[in-house]
């Protein structure tokens, strides 16, 4: 009898400075993520097959493993593109929109923190980043996961409704089916919160 076993979820760390970039990539390993580090916002972009000016992935050979991202933590004071400038490209790109974001900052500025909370950010970490951090981000993963599993079933339901449609018969079962389906799929994104510390 095989076991499924459940792939680490997959981080993406974005900071410039090398100390840091070490310090976040000790914290996640040590706390069972799979990490991928890089030293700028277009690389970021670059890894998740986004370039500054599109908003589709990009379709090349290095794409072909399709090393899914679950979330991406990032420095917010970078040379080039700044973390706040990477966090609005994630954003605004329907492919990566709904991959959580995490901004980090040495500086505590509440202005800076509510502008990335405001653009989408799912948190912001003040470094040093600690260990105990690493907890507030599994959430925001289930979370993403859980909106993308309801999408998809969505999806599904409109496609089979759709199908249903030229057979009237079919249309009651169907529609209380979908309810029902939409009630409880509801009730499981309404029970997977984010708890602040």
């Amino acid at each position: 009898m095989a076991v499924a076993i459940e792939a680490p979820f997959h981080v993406l760390a974005v900071d410039d400075s090398l100390p840091d970039r070490k310090l976040i990539e000790r914290l996640l390993k040590t706390s069972s993520f799979q990490v991928t580090t890089v030293d700028s916002g277009s690389k970021a972009l670059e890894f998740l097959g986004l370039h500054d000016h599109e908003d589709s992935p990009i379709s090349t050979q290095s794409d072909q493993q399709e090393v899914a991202v679950n979330l991406i933590i990032t420095d917010y004071c970078m040379p080039g593109m700044t973390g706040y400038d990477l966090l609005k490209k994630i954003k605004e790109s329907s492919y990566l929109r709904d991959i959580p974001v995490v901004i980090m900052s040495s500086d505590n500025i509440p202005s800076r923190i509510n502008r990335c909370l405001e653009e989408g950010a799912d948190e912001f970490f003040l470094k040093p980043v600690r260990l105990s951090d690493m907890s507030k981000l599994k959430p925001h993963i289930l979370k993403s996961r859980c909106k993308e599993h309801y999408q998809q079933e969505q999806n599904l339901q409109s496609n089979s409704e759709s199908n249903n449609s030229s057979n009237p018969t079919s249309e009651n079962s169907s529609s209380s089916t979908s309810s029902n389906s939409h009630k409880r799929k509801a009730a499981l994104v309404d029970r997977i919160q984010v708890v602040p510390e």
